[in-house]
């Protein structure tokens, strides 16, 4: 693949970048469940859908949709790597493909990328299931909680990166897991900016894993992932 001529960045009269300047990554596999909404609310932006070798109508929705699609070796961590080689933009933004965001966005991101002193600097959305009750809102109040003491959001946050900032920390890795983890690790608590922007994601793992058993099961994983474990332990433990 040839490198694409960047696309540099333009301020508008407010203060708010033009979003011209940003491409959207999203690694999908078997996304048709979920994929439509998350890039309506992205429409008239670049986006590359980097997919895994999905089974159903998740490339055909893309395309539907005005995206670029690329294929990839399956892995969250190989398809973000890929689709970040793919893209154009001086800035960055990754999103899982159940994850759409919520009102006001496009401001909150424009601003942010408007602001040279965040090219050192990366942000994240709140995070929110698109479910109510107790359970869902435990897991919200948990996800807030690990963000406030460990300044850890996974990739249902999202991520907005400029591109000099993302090669300088080398980049997601082409982990089994954990990729959200490390690139957030290597970019540092001082490093990130939480936004007040909410992406809502889907909350079906959630109900097929446990509510209770999946977030328990993820926190084994990460208390390994510290502990240095080797990662194909990690990776039979969190399963499929």
């Amino acid at each position: 693949m040839d490198d694409p001529a960047p696309v540099t960045a333009t301020k508008t009269d407010h203060g708010v970048a033009d979003l011209g300047t940003l491409t959207v990554v999203i690694p999908v596999l078997d996304a048709a469940a979920t994929l439509a909404p998350v890039l309506a609310v992205l429409r008239a932006l670049r986006i590359i859908v980097v997919d895994g070798g999905s089974q159903d109508a998740t490339v055909q929705i893309a395309e539907a949709a005005g995206a670029t699609v690329v294929q990839s070796a399956r892995g969250r961590g190989s398809q973000l790597a890929y689709g970040a080689t793919a893209a154009p933009s001086e800035w960055l933004m990754f999103l899982h493909g159940d994850t759409r965001l919520g009102a006001g966005w496009r401001e909150e991101v424009g601003r942010f990328i408007a602001d040279p002193a965040h090219r050192s600097k990366a942000a994240v959305f709140r995070f929110r299931l698109d479910a109510t009750g107790f359970w869902p809102a435990l897991i919200g109040f948990g996800v807030t909680l690990r963000n406030r003491v460990l300044s850890l959001p996974y990739g249902d946050q999202g991520l907005i990166i400029h591109r000099s900032l993302y090669d300088s920390v080398g980049g997601y890795r082409t982990l089994p897991l954990m990729e959200d983890v490390d690139i957030v690790r290597r970019i540092g608590r001082a490093g990130l900016v939480h936004l007040q922007t909410t992406a809502v994601t889907s909350a079906a793992r959630y109900r097929r894993g446990g509510y209770l058993r999946r977030p328990m099961r993820n926190l084994v994983c990460l208390a390994l992932y510290f502990l240095g474990a080797d990662m194909s332990l990690i990776r039979r433990i969190y399963g499929p």
